[in-house]
């Protein structure tokens, strides 16, 4: 088995097979993050694939992230981000790479399914999650929600009982898509304060 590059010996691999297309590199926890401009995002991918000291053939996961209430404070950086884990088996590394999307209003970003071809339900997951688009991509539809869903629930800004319900109508006897009826309420915990509570004292 290959002995993985350190993480210094990766970040210069990083920083020499990818130039001008990189933003930053972090290291923090053994993990190496790379954040790649969104304008050569797909070109940057390729390099990460095929150029020598990076090889990562295998895409493990795709994700989308909201960042509009990160740490509960002020963000003033863009609000939508992809990230991928590459695994170089070759190699034996991995590497995180991020890619902003430059409009927060109409989020979009090139696709990698035609680098890595296990991206294709990874970015529709975050297309019908996130509301992100991912152009280039042949089949961009949901996958994880209903056809007449409306929004995309894991943004922060999207609310926690929906816009709309579905239940089976006898009458007209067909399943029928109407507004939320639950009343959005204040739940207080129970707070049990007996002093033998459960045998202890």
């Amino acid at each position: 088995m290959t002995l993985p590059a350190s993480p210094d010996a990766l970040k210069a691999a990083l920083e020499s097979v990818l130039g001008d297309h990189v933003a930053h590199i972090t290291q923090a926890l053994g993990e190496t993050t790379v954040t790649v401009k969104a304008a050569g995002y797909a070109q940057a991918a390729a390099l990460l694939r095929d150029a020598p000291g990076c090889q990562f053939e295998q895409l493990l996961d795709l994700c989308g992230i909201d960042y509009s209430e990160y740490g509960q404070s002020e963000y003033e950086g863009p609000r939508f981000c992809v990230a991928l884990q590459l695994l170089s088996i070759s190699l034996n590394q991995r590497v995180r790479v991020k890619v902003f999307c430059p409009d927060d209003d109409f989020p979009i970003i090139a696709s990698v399914n035609t680098i890595w071809n296990s991206a294709n339900w990874y970015e529709r997951e975050a297309f019908d999650l996130f509301g992100i688009m991912f152009e280039g991509h042949e089949d961009l539809r949901r996958i994880l929600t209903d056809y007449g869903f409306i929004g995309h629930p894991f943004r922060k800004d999207f609310p926690i009982t929906g816009h709309v319900e579905m239940r089976y109508d006898a009458e007209q006897k067909r399943v029928v898509y109407q507004p939320v009826t639950i009343e959005n309420r204040e739940i207080t915990p129970r707070i049990i304060r007996e002093d033998n509570y459960a045998g202890l004292q």
